[in-house]
Order: structure tokens, then sequence, then C-alpha cells
């Protein structure tokens, strides 16, 4: 049974409650109407409009191009498919590099139809952080491998592997949530140092390419059903749901949903 449904509303205390409870929940990236309907009746807890939009639907080689309008768009037409989901929505690319700036844009993603906004960066969005809740706009922190910053990084490379580096994650992954965010997002980071993070934190810690032992999983949608544009490599931590599925796309996003709950995703195979 879906644990989602048109009666059934995720908010941040129903994720606070799954991470209390040592449980785990699912959450996928959706960009229109039709694909947030299927993913929220299948159980997917959480809907992410993201700026990965850019690579999987725009057919950029990153994320920076994506907009603004661009963001706000999706989530319009997520909005309207969502059945009881948590929606998050990325502030993208320079969108928040300045205090108006940021209180502009973040109001307008939640104008939108976003429950809490997406800031990728360590302790310098410290803050943006605090700026935004106390304006009464959620945050969710992501660290680690953040896209927005590839050019610095010079390519999608896992981070945290050196043990100052490590360090410095869990240190501003600290100070983030002590500065009022709701979630942390984790990026391609080893399965050990998200481990330690998730045991540390409070609030609830979503992975993606960061190992199983986090509150939960979030997958870029196309991935999830192995249509990955053929110019983008294929990361280690996906998994192809589709390919098992008897039922098609509904059944791709349920199996995706069971096999967090259970535990069962991601193995070895998809982690660092």
């Amino acid at each position: 049974m879906s644990s989602t449904s048109s009666t059934t509303k995720i908010t941040l205390k129903t994720l606070e409650a799954i991470k209390r409870k040592a449980e785990r929940f699912a959450c996928v990236t959706a960009y229109d109407a039709t694909f947030a309907e299927i993913a929220s009746s299948a159980g997917v807890e959480v809907l992410l409009v993201g700026d990965s939009l850019g690579m999987v639907v725009q057919g950029h080689d990153s994320t920076l191009p994506v907009t603004m309008d661009h963001i706000l768009y999706h989530l319009d037409t997520v909005r309207r498919g969502n059945r009881g989901a948590l929606i998050m929505g990325d502030m993208p690319f320079m969108s928040y590099y300045s205090e108006g700036l940021t209180l502009e844009n973040a109001g307008q993603i939640m104008r939108a139809g976003a429950h809490v906004v997406k800031l990728e960066g360590g302790r310098w969005i410290a803050e943006s952080t605090r700026l935004l809740v106390e304006r009464g706009i959620p945050v969710c922190a992501h660290m680690g491998l953040t896209p927005q910053s590839i050019n610095r990084f010079g390519g999608f490379r896992v981070q945290g592997r050196d043990p100052d580096q490590a360090q410095t994650i869990l240190d501003e992954a600290l100070f983030l949530e002590e500065a009022g965010a709701s979630l942390l997002l984790l990026e391609a980071i080893p399965a050990p140092l998200a481990q330690r993070i998730t045991e540390r934190l409070h609030i609830p810690v979503i992975g993606i390419g960061a190992g199983k032992h986090v509150d939960g999983q979030i997958m870029v949608m196309h991935d999830l059903l192995g249509i990955t544009p053929p110019d983008i490599k294929v990361p280690k931590f996906v998994k192809n749901f589709l390919a098992e599925s008897q039922t098609g796309i509904r059944g791709a996003f349920e199996a995706f949903v069971k096999a967090v709950k259970d535990g069962s995703f991601p193995g070895p195979e998809h982690s660092y």
C-alpha cells in the first residue's frame, strides 16, 4: 500500500518522526504533473524540483544554466500533480548571493508550491539559512558534491575521502543544523562519513551516493527509470528500477520506495 495519498500530507514533522523511529523515507526529482502524481501516489514522501532539470530536461552539461523562471515553471506543474508529498524547490545558481535576492527568490519558490527550499553549500550558507528560517521558510542544506560548484571541484568527484575534508563536512553539517536547517542532503560522500553525520544530527539526512545509513534516499527520476541522457555518465549510486518492474513506470517508483524502506537500496555496489 502506498504511504502517500491524496488524504495523507507529508510534512517536515512526518520526516522527523521517521528519523526518530529509525525508519527511512524515499525522495525523487520531479519536473511535471504526470510524474509528480505517479511518484507521490507510489509512496514517495519528497519530490524535489531540482536544477538537475538543466541536464535531464534541457540538455545542458551542468545545472548552471537553470534560472529562477525554469524552477518556478516546473514547481507549478509538479504542485498540480502532487498527491500529498512534501515538495522541495532548488535555489538555482547565483540566486542567493545577497540577502535581498535570497529572500525574494525563496519567497517566489514557496509561492509556486514548495514547502522547503534547497541551498547548496557549507558554512557559507549559514547566514542565508538563518535569514530564511527567521522568515518562516524551511531550508534543506545540500553538502558534499554540490553540482553548482562543479567548476571549483573540477568535475563530479566524491567529496570527504580525505580525513580533514571529512571532518570539515561533519563540522559544517552541525553548524548548518544549528543555523536552523530542517533537512540535510549529502551527495557523493563515503558511506561511513554519511553515517557519522546522520547519527550526530537531529534533523533528517537525505543521501544520494552516500550509503544506506541515512534517513532518506533520493534519486533523479530519469536515473531511476533508466533513461539518463546518453551523454551523461551514469553515477555509481544509480539503479534502474524500471528494468525489474512488472507494472511499468508506476511499478518502478513503487519498487524504489520499497527498496529504500526495507534497506535493500542502496547496496554496497552503489556506495563509496
